[in-house]
């Protein structure tokens, strides 16, 4: 068979570099060994935050008497059927995925790049002008710590547990190791978070890191930064999590029989996402960049649209990308951090607004964090933002939108905000 387009790997970079692809008139084959989706879906974003919405309805179930309601009896935690709804979900998702390749061929199957222009499907050959590598990535160990699925386990691995540990070491302090803490967390496990750095979420904004760690001591995590795992004796918990971050996956492909350059085990791309081999191209986590589901998304359809209109690419470097944490409270950021910008020699202004502050917060009873804008003092462009509080994950997508369009601090004092929401925090912060 015959294409114009062969994409590996159907997580979000993948399925979205076919479905743009589809749109600009490409034949195209998307071409996945294990399930659509990809990480994201299946062992990442999306069960993740499934866990970590049925924590915070029991938070508010156990809450409910600070509403005026009163609930016969204590709320209970059926982790089987918070797994059962989570799977559900995923299922749902993935068929509504598999609809949306009509027009596309889909292949469940091992691919193996034979050429430039030719891959291996299973026993099937087929040719291709252009090839997207889109394989993602995959968790890392350490080397006197391996994965063995039972006491020390991968991310993957604990959102299919059947039942809650008593007792949880969590080693990295990072994204993944801080949302996990605040799920079990709220679950009544016992959590000890380890990282080695000075902070937790290492390269966030200092002060919100903090605010975050004492907001996990207070309810009972234990924190311990500056902190190597070595120390710890994983005898004294039920279970160890280790999440210090993730590879490029690239598994069987055998990109250095055909020449493809790899660099620490990511594959090399320029400023438009091709290789060094001119028609292939990579995008998503196997390029190591940025790991977001959401760059990844963008990546796939920018190396479509390369692909589609080689006599007038477009660079692949929008900086502007929004870091979302699903704790409780959540984070979220976009833009330069404070630290950042100071380390730039910028002239810059902090302002800040404190969910006490806020009626919304108030009546949502979630009033912990603040919302922080960094701009420069002169031109009064927004530089930054870092969120920690309610609905942080929805309110970066507004300061987004300004440090894209490089919008002014005068220009958002001026955005009439309705009343009484969270989003009116953002003015509240550059009063």
């Amino acid at each position: 068979m015959n294409y114009d387009l062969a994409v590996i790997g159907a997580g979000w970079a993948g399925f979205n570099a076919a479905i743009r692809a589809k749109e600009l008139g490409l034949k195209v084959a998307l071409i996945e060994k294990e399930q659509i989706g990809g990480t994201c879906l299946n062992r990442g974003c999306i069960p993740t935050k499934t866990l970590i919405q049925s924590a915070k309805i029991y938070t508010l179930a156990k809450k409910s008497p600070n509403f005026g309601i009163d609930i016969a009896t204590p709320p209970q935690v059926n982790f089987i059927k918070i797994q059962e709804r989570k799977d559900k979900i995923i299922q749902q998702l993935r068929s509504g995925m598999q609809f949306m390749l009509k027009g596309i061929d889909f292949f469940n199957a091992q691919a193996q790049i034979l050429s430039n222009q030719e891959l291996k499907i299973d026993a099937q050959i087929v040719k291709t002008k252009f090839i997207i590598i889109a394989t993602g990535s995959k968790p890392i160990e350490l080397k006197d710590l391996k994965f063995d699925g039972k006491k020390i386990i991968s991310s993957d691995n604990i959102l299919s547990l059947k039942e809650i540990p008593k007792s949880l070491l969590i080693i990295g302090g990072g994204v993944i190791g801080c949302e996990f803490a605040s799920l079990f967390s709220v679950l009544e496990t016992q959590v000890s978070i380890v990282e080695l750095m000075p902070q937790l979420l290492p390269g966030i904004d200092k002060e919100t890191a903090k605010k975050l760690e004492n907001i996990f001591k207070k309810k009972g995590v234990k924190v311990n930064t500056n902190t190597d795992a070595k120390t710890i004796d994983l005898n004294n918990y039920n279970l160890t999590l280790l999440c210090i971050g993730r590879a490029p996956e690239i598994g069987n492909l055998d990109l250095d029989k055909i020449g493809i350059k790899l660099e620490k085990g990511r594959i090399i791309v320029d400023e438009y996402l091709r290789t060094n081999i001119s028609n292939i191209y990579a995008a998503g986590d196997c390029t190591a960049k940025t790991m977001l589901a959401h760059f990844a998304a963008y990546q796939g359809h920018m190396a479509c649209e390369n692909i589609a209109n080689p006599d007038n690419p477009r660079k692949a470097d929008n900086q502007n990308i929004p870091n979302c944490i699903f704790t409780d409270p959540e984070i979220a950021s976009v833009g330069l951090t404070e630290e950042e910008a100071r380390n730039k020699n910028i002239d810059i202004k902090i302002n800040k607004f404190d969910f006490l502050g806020s009626g919304m917060a108030r009546i949502l009873d979630e009033n912990e964090g603040f919302v922080k804008i960094v701009s420069d003092n002169k031109t009064e462009q927004i530089l930054g933002a870092s969120i920690i509080g309610p609905r942080a994950t929805e309110l970066i997508g507004i300061l987004t939108l300004a440090i894209s369009n490089c919008l002014k601090i005068s220009q958002i004092q001026d955005t009439i905000f309705a009343h009484p929401t969270l989003s009116e925090s953002i003015s509240g912060a550059l009063k």
